[in-house]
Parts: structure tokens; C-alpha cells; sequence
């Protein structure tokens, strides 16, 4: 072989060593480089996830303050429109009893409170009082029980008012009574039961 001929194929040999290692370290280089962008993607992925997840949380903290304050306000707003209707009831309430107090069924009222109270008694001294607009009752309820009856100079709308003094007892059978107990226990319950 020539000189010529042996200086190409230590060429050829060469160039091909030399493509062979240049390919291998391409190859190293971009299965390096493939592996950093592979982590790299997770690391962004992971990154990406995580601040989704933390996004998600805010936006549920948020709802559910924003339900939260929306409870409350629709609480206040129906409590208060109860208070408007319940004040509306017992205005009503108040101007039946009116009308009520006009009957003989609320002389015959009067009479079995007086008569309940006297029995409650037993004999003890006791002050009977009904309500001043009850005063044109006064001598009827008196011939029917038989009791003494005073004037009360304290508005209670209705109904009677008993003091057995010796027992230190106050009986307390008054419309304005009643009406401020049921006033203060009364509740709108909800649902089909309660209709």
C-alpha cells in the first residue's frame, strides 16, 4: 500500500474514530440536556400543581367567606323582617282583643279569673284589681263573684290582677302579661309541619 493510500485509510480510520466519539458525545450531551428538560418539566409541573392547588384553597377560603357573610346577612334580614311581621301579629293580636273585650265571653273571662283567684286565696285577704278600661264591668263582676274589685290605676289591658298579701303573692292573669311572655317566646318555625 501506498503512502498515499495508507496516509487516506489513517484518515478514513481517523474521521471515523473522530465522528464516532463527536456522535457519542452529542449523544451524552443531548441525553444530559434530555434528562435536565425531563426535570425540568416535572419541576415545572409540580411548581404549576402546587400553585393550582394553592389558587384552589384562596378561591375556597374566599367562597366560603363569601357564603359565610351572605348567611349572616340573609340571617339579619329575615330576623328582622320576623321582628316586622311578628310586631304586625301581635298588633293584630291587640286589636282582636279589643273587639274581644266588648263580648259577654270576656265578662264571663273576668268572672272565673276573680272566682279563680278568691279560691286560690282560701280566705286570705285579697286585692283584686281590673284593668281601667274594664271599669263599666266593675258591678257586674262584682254581683257575679261576689268580690270586692279595684280599679287598677296601671294599664295591663285586660284580664285580672291578685295580690294575697299575707302570702306575698301576686297573681298575674293580664293580657299585657300574656301578650309580653308570648311576644318574647314566640318563633317562626319553618317547614310543612309548622304550616
Amino acid at each position: 500500500m501506498t503512502l498515499e493510500e495508507k496516509i487516506q485509510n489513517l484518515q478514513r480510520v481517523s474521521m471515523k474514530e473522530a465522528r464516532s466519539e463527536g456522535n457519542a458525545l452529542i449523544k451524552g450531551h443531548a441525553d444530559f440536556l434530555s434528562h435536565r428538560l425531563s426535570e425540568h418539566q416535572q419541576k415545572m409541573k409540580m411548581q404549576a400543581e402546587n400553585r393550582i392547588g394553592n389558587e384552589k384553597a384562596r378561591i375556597r377560603l374566599r367562597q366560603n367567606r363569601d357564603i359565610s357573610e351572605y348567611q349572616i346577612r340573609l340571617r339579619r334580614e329575615l330576623n328582622e323582617y320576623q321582628e316586622e311581621l311578628k310586631k304586625k301579629l301581635f298588633g293584630r293580636v291587640r286589636e282582636l282583643l279589643k273587639i274581644y273585650m266588648k263580648t259577654g265571653e270576656y265578662l264571663d273571662l273576668l268572672s272565673r279569673q276573680v272566682r279563680e283567684a278568691m279560691l286560690y286565696a282560701d280566705g286570705e285577704e285579697t286585692v283584686i284589681y281590673i284593668n281601667a278600661s274594664d271599669r263599666e264591668l266593675k258591678e257586674a263582676i262584682e254581683e257575679r263573684t261576689g268580690a270586692l274589685l279595684t280599679v287598677s290605676s296601671e294599664d295591663f289591658t285586660g284580664g285580672i290582677r291578685a295580690v294575697i298579701r299575707t302570702k306575698n303573692i301576686l297573681i298575674d292573669r293580664s293580657f299585657s302579661r300574656a301578650l309580653e311572655k308570648e311576644y318574647a317566646d314566640f318563633l317562626f318555625r319553618g317547614g310543612e309541619k309548622n304550616v
